[in-house]
């Protein structure tokens, strides 16, 4: 998935939302790992130590602390701390559930209502590396929670807007695909064929957060990527 692209990006790809002494916010490409998985490509985690050691020359290597993740076919803003002081208060923020993310996904078909709020319960399957999605808490199943909204409609695809109240294995795809609506390009949860490179049209849109050292808020938006279904709707 995203050969092409992980064999022509470099750290100088790299699109930066916002940096300071603590953070560092990118926009995430689809088609590359945020971490090392089974393919040995070389993860986003690694450019972004690049960027940081070359870029202010530091000596030996740079450090960069994984906050949160998006999966490898999903694009959008992911931030990353530059010290371990902001990784740890990160990490509480995470815990205390006070980060939120907002995404915007294709759809092809309508949702049943224009927006609501979704509960299932999902359970991982590590072998397929993929989770499903029931109606009733069953054994090994996490409650899930999100809410969406249609922001538009082209001809042919719906553009939702999706807020996750809880943070769960391909949480977004699995219980969008389980109202009837699998996002656009995503094979592995329904949708009839694969996008051109590999990506699903799911985008990381927004994160609002309190900012860990210097304690003001923070909102950080993402350019959607240049893939034109994008462009066909009125928004």
């Amino acid at each position: 998935m995203g050969k092409g692209l992980v064999n022509t990006y470099t750290y100088k790809d790299i699109e930066v939302l916002y940096e300071d002494n603590h953070i560092l916010a990118i926009n995430k490409p689809a088609g590359i790992a945020v971490q090392s998985d089974e393919s040995g490509d070389k993860p986003l985690i690694d450019f972004v130590k690049d960027y940081i050691k070359y870029t202010y020359d530091k000596p030996g290597a740079a450090f960069a602390g994984l906050i949160h993740r998006l999966d490898r076919p999903v694009s959008g803003v992911i931030l990353f701390a530059k010290t371990s002081k902001a990784l740890e208060r990160f990490n509480k923020l995470f815990k205390g559930r006070d980060i939120h993310k907002t995404y915007w996904a294709v759809v092809k078909n309508a949702p049943p209502k224009k927006e609501d709020t979704l509960i299932n319960y999902l359970r991982k399957n590590p072998q397929t590396n993929t989770s499903k999605a029931y109606d009733k808490e069953i054994e090994g199943s996490l409650r899930s929670e999100l809410s969406y909204k249609v922001l538009s409609k082209s001809d042919s695809y719906y553009l939702l807007e999706i807020n996750p109240l809880t943070g769960r294995h391909h949480q977004i795809r699995v219980q969008l695909a389980n109202m009837g609506c699998p996002i656009r390009g995503d094979r592995k949860y329904g949708f009839q064929r694969s996008n051109p490179d590999w990506s699903i049209n799911l985008h990381a849109r927004k994160i609002t957060f309190e900012h860990p050292v210097k304690k003001e808020p923070m909102e950080i938006i993402a350019p959607l990527p240049s893939d034109p279904i994008w462009r066909n709707f009125n928004i």
